[in-house]
């Protein structure tokens, strides 16, 4: 049977999608995914298929208007408006590219951007089974506010839970209005839908790629929505990092880890000294992301390693803290290393993950990016290393993490979906 996973996005976004497809060829499928060309690294050497989604994802956030959602507040409306005027260009292209990835396949999983897109009626035009595969909580609940909503204020009391429930309906709603131009080109690409449009999250189940120990499954979701844990994509075994950073490692006491994902920044050159700054203050060693250009490699101390990337899953256990920018990819992997996580949310979702780890107590309060300062980042810094029942909690909830197998429970899932889909025919 061949799969089609569409994977659109940062690396942050993709990563998981790859250990799903990853996971569906070791059950025995043919496995295509489609992405964007500067992911192929991801999946060359592990027998999947690609078809290329043009764009790359990088080249957005170095426009102007994506620095104007990186100062932005965490209002959703306002970041969808933003987002909007970032995204439509290249939407048609997404949907297009997409569309003509998934002809001939037998079964289709779809991500984020398929759920926003109304992908699901790829599938009806195809009239071949599908799944549902989320990054965020997406799904309409009064548990808690929609990822790209506000916390619901203090005041608002018992109305909470309807706050919470609006705030993802609306967020559905106006991103489908913005983006939901897909059926036509559908149409134009694979002819008109050979069966009925089903409910907005799709025909198939729908799963969600966190971990339950990090956000309970609400008890009013569906039961064929279902929580599976992380989906992480491990480096292949016999890994080697580069010998600069082992041996920088090996010099001292493990360091403080600042990172930024694909964020990029007005001013890497002020950026990169509030760091040093931060690290300073504390006395910490420190290990840079200078990939993304939000930092910069040059000019630094002997105490202070910069790098382009390195494998979360390899370098996180080996720091003393993560500061990073609350990416879900990122957020995962931090916590899956069992040490305190500084978040400093930049827009869209990170501000929500931000709030869950707070609330977890892995990690101290928030940093938003607009205001972070050597003070506020040297003070986190101070927390996460002394808060000695808050590197407790966070080592008992990565332990826990590490023992689930997000990919597996949802292969298991997709397979029994797609067999049943199989027999009905």
């Amino acid at each position: 049977m061949h799969v089609t996973v569409i994977a659109i996005g940062s690396r942050g976004d993709v990563q998981p999608y790859v250990a799903l497809a990853v996971g569906l060829r070791d059950a025995g499928f043919t496995v295509r995914v489609a992405t964007h060309r500067q992911f192929s690294g991801l999946l060359e050497g592990r027998g999947l298929e690609q078809a290329i989604v043009r764009g790359d994802p990088r080249d957005l956030l170095v426009q102007r208007r994506a620095h104007t959602m990186l100062d932005s507040d965490t209002n959703g409306l306002r970041f969808l408006y933003h987002f909007a005027r970032l995204l439509a260009p290249a939407a048609r292209q997404i949907v297009t590219d997409c569309a003509e990835a998934c002809a001939g396949t037998d079964a289709i999983v779809q991500s984020n951007t398929g759920l926003l897109h109304g992908f699901h009626h790829l599938a009806d035009a195809l009239d071949v089974p599908e799944c549902t595969a989320l990054l965020q909580p997406f799904i309409p609940t009064r548990t808690f506010e929609s990822p790209f909503f506000p916390e619901a204020p203090a005041w608002l009391g018992c109305c909470r839970g309807t706050y919470n429930l609006s705030s993802h309906r609306l967020f559905l709603r106006v991103f489908r209005l913005i983006f939901g131009r897909a059926d036509p080109i559908i149409r134009q690409v694979v002819g008109p839908a050979r069966r009925a449009s089903r409910d907005p999250l799709g025909s198939g189940p729908v799963l969600c790629g966190f971990s339950p120990s990090v956000i309970a499954r609400p008890e009013e979701w569906l039961a064929n929505v279902h929580v599976t844990g992380y989906w992480f994509l491990d480096e292949p075994p016999g890994w080697e990092p580069p010998e600069a950073l082992r041996t920088f490692l090996d010099a001292g006491p493990p360091p403080v880890y600042v990172g930024f994902g694909s964020m990029t920044s007005r001013d890497p050159r002020a950026t990169t000294a509030l760091v040093f700054d931060a690290l300073e203050r504390t006395g910490q060693r420190g290990i840079l992301l200078t990939g993304s250009g939000a930092m910069l490699a040059e000019g630094l101390p002997d105490s202070v390693l910069p790098v382009e990337s390195a494998p979360h899953d390899w370098l996180f256990p080996r720091t003393a803290a993560v500061v990073h920018h609350g990416g879900a990819g990122t957020t995962a992997a931090g916590l899956r290393a069992g040490v305190p996580s500084i978040v400093v949310p930049h827009f869209a979702d990170q501000p929500f993950w931000a709030r869950t780890v707070h609330g977890l107590g892995v990690g101290p309060r928030p940093i938003p990016r607009r205001r972070l300062t050597a003070a506020r980042l040297a003070e986190t810094i101070a927390t996460a290393l002394n808060d000695e029942a808050m590197r407790a909690r966070a080592a008992a909830l990565g332990e826990r993490i590490r023992a689930e197998d997000g990919v597996a429970r949802a292969v298991n899932i997709i397979v029994e979906h797609f067999d049943r889909a199989s027999t009905r025919e």
